[in-house]
């Protein structure tokens, strides 16, 4: 999450106005850092770690800003009639690829969120074969670019979009 966060904070990409969604959020860093950045932001997880997520917006986002961040419950592959087909310009997710029981069903949840313009930038380790087969079905059906990579970090940052434009940030 640090590291696609100082991707953002970096500038390439205007968050402003814009409307996203963290999968995965964990601690909720990367959501926190887009709303900072002048995003509306819905921030999400599964439902045990919802309360921790919203504490964590509440004590990291200044109260004029805390609007913009909404946490909801999402469950990849579940919770998709809660969330409008195609509504997000951005889908971000840090390290969230690393059980291979849920690969299906986030590409089901990827391909549900996304619009033609929709950006999808996710960061992780290659760690293991498992990871390298995400990254081959993400392919089949995004068109994927790696955009950053922290040696310090060992930590990749793939952009992916519908269809095969090429222009990147």
């Amino acid at each position: 999450a640090v590291v696609l966060c100082a991707y953002l904070e970096m500038g390439g990409i205007d968050l402003r106005d814009q409307s996203v969604i963290e999968l995965g959020a964990g601690t909720g860093l990367l959501g926190i850092v887009a709303t900072l950045l002048g995003a509306r932001v819905t921030i999400t997880d599964r439902a045990a770690a919802l309360e921790f997520l919203e504490s964590n917006v509440q004590a990291n986002l200044p109260s004029e800003l805390r609007p913009r961040a909404v946490v909801k419950e999402l469950t990849w592959g579940e919770d998709l009639g809660n969330f409008p087909p195609g509504a997000f310009d951005f889908i971000l997710g840090a390290d969230i690829v690393y059980l291979e029981e849920t690969f299906a069903e986030l590409l089901q949840t990827l391909e549900h969120l996304c619009s033609e313009q929709t950006v999808i930038l996710l960061s992780c380790r290659i760690r293991y074969e498992r990871d390298h087969k995400f990254l081959k079905m993400l392919r089949g059906r995004f068109s994927v670019y790696e955009v950053h990579y922290d040696s310090n970090k060992d930590v990749h940052i793939y952009k992916a979009q519908r269809g095969s434009r090429k222009d990147d940030f």
